[in-house]
């Protein structure tokens, strides 16, 4: 129930910010962007292409049924009715079985095309000897294919990955924001409560009237503070809008009442799966970039290979039983067939020694980017476990800083209390501290983008429980 009025708030953006606040948080944000976003949907169509083209190259071993008939009358004379007829299925292997049936007449046909008058059935096989045996172009592009759709199943989740790394880290400037804007908030409630305060001491006589004016410029900073603070809110708000959807291609309003819930390093590593004890078990192998140039690889090796069949002559027999009673098998005769040799050899082959060369230098080149992929793949890895360690110090050392200047700002308002400290002091204690906030702040920030990097970084899955 709370998740459907959450999107019925988001939909109409019409609930006021006197109600109740209602957060969103990182898994329910994330869950919308995987499964409404367009960059989403159209990674699923990529993989719908691929499976249309492994479809499309299947097709080069599908069963093929052709007629070819002509006739010429002319002058009240047949000259030839000829009618050729064959059913032809090709194998794996570059072999084609055929069967085929031809019935001929005319008073001016060609001799060589004379058959009994009940037609001629024949039955054969076209075997290439030399070139497309063991492998040729249907076959490349099938296992080609079959090798993009894993391809692609890669890319796309890599493709999604970078949505989601973009999306988490709008989340997270979205948060970062509004946190600011509670710092300056709360400051702004502080300043106005000091300044009534201050301006009631000074209208009893006990403090000088010019605090008054000091604790007025305060109060007027803090609301400019507080202005440019909602400012920042809402342009990352908006970008946050950017990747909420809804079913249908449908765009969501983020709703003024709606804000971040507040995040902790367990949340996180539960949702981003970057938890530092997990990549004890990270295999670099299983990382869909190296899948993805391993299957880059695969494809090129198959390419490789076609070119490398081409550099033999081409040597194709074709022959076939004929018969013409083809309702008993004895009507098949050794002695009555058709048979026939087809030669190709170029003399230099030089087109086809430099389309294998060519293939051989993409092979190396793609080899080569793996192996300097997973080692940048593992650097980034260690630079990002260290940079998190390392933000993770930072970030309790700053709130320890922001602990303290805390207990200097309330000193120094007690001693104001006792006539022993002034507004100027004071004011100076509590920028110390908004600046300390803000620091510790943008430490958080650091180490929450670290985070979605690592994410980045190892492709992980997001767990939306």
């Amino acid at each position: 129930m709370r998740h459907f009025c959450f999107i019925i708030g988001l939909l109409l953006g019409l609930v006021s910010t006197a109600q109740t606040q209602e957060q969103l948080s990182l898994n329910e944000y994330l869950g919308f962007v995987k499964q409404y976003h367009p960059v989403a949907k159209l990674a699923d169509l990529n993989l719908t292409a691929a499976q249309a083209k492994l479809l499309k190259s299947r097709g080069a071993f599908d069963p093929k049924v052709e007629v070819d008939w002509k006739t010429k009358n002319f002058d009240s004379k047949e000259y030839y009715d000829i009618l050729n007829s064959t059913f032809k299925i090709p194998t794996w292997f570059g072999v084609e079985l055929k069967a085929g049936f031809e019935q001929n007449e005319g008073e001016f046909l060609n001799p060589q095309n004379n058959v009994p008058d009940d037609g001629l059935y024949a039955a054969g096989v076209s075997v290439p000897i030399g070139q497309g045996l063991f492998i040729n172009k249907r076959m490349a592009e099938l296992k080609q294919a079959k090798i993009l759709q894993n391809l692609t199943q890669a890319e796309i989740e890599l493709q999604v990955n970078q949505l989601l790394y973009d999306a988490v880290n709008t989340y997270f400037n979205w948060y970062l924001a509004y946190q600011e804007v509670k710092v300056f908030e709360e400051f702004k409630t502080n300043a106005k409560v000091r300044f009534d305060g201050i301006k009631s001491r000074a209208l009893a006589g006990d403090i000088p009237t010019i605090d008054t004016l000091e604790a007025k410029i305060i109060v007027q900073n803090r609301d400019l503070s507080l202005e440019q603070a909602n400012l920042d809110y809402t342009k990352a708000s908006l970008e946050l809008a950017n990747f909420l959807w809804f079913e249908d291609n449908l765009p969501l309003e983020l709703a003024p009442n709606v804000t971040p819930e507040q995040l902790d390093n367990l949340a996180i590593d539960d949702v981003l799966g970057t938890n530092l004890l997990q990549l004890e078990s990270f295999e670099i192998e299983n990382h869909p970039k190296l899948q993805a140039l391993n299957l880059k690889i695969d494809q090129l090796e198959v390419n490789k290979r076609l070119k490398a069949e081409m550099l033999k002559p081409q040597l194709d027999l074709n022959y076939n039983f004929i018969t013409q009673p083809v309702n008993e098998l004895q009507g098949f005769n050794t002695n009555d067939y058709k048979a026939g040799i087809y030669f190709k050899l170029p003399l230099f082959l030089r087109k086809e020694r430099g389309d294998l060369k060519l293939a051989k230098v993409k092979l190396n080149q793609a080899e080569l980017d793996l192996n300097y992929q997973r080692l940048q793949l593992r650097n980034k890895i260690n630079a990002t476990q260290q940079a998190i360690n390392s933000y993770n110090k930072q970030l309790e050392t700053y709130q320890t800083i922001v602990s303290n200047y805390g207990q200097l700002l309330s000193a120094e308002e007690r001693k104001f209390s006792f006539g022993e400290s002034s507004v100027f002091l004071i004011n100076s204690r509590e920028n110390k501290l908004i600046d300390a906030q803000l620091k510790q702040i943008s430490a958080v920030g650091k180490l929450l983008k670290t985070k979605s990097k690592l994410f980045n970084v190892l492709v992980n899955e997001i767990n939306l429980d």
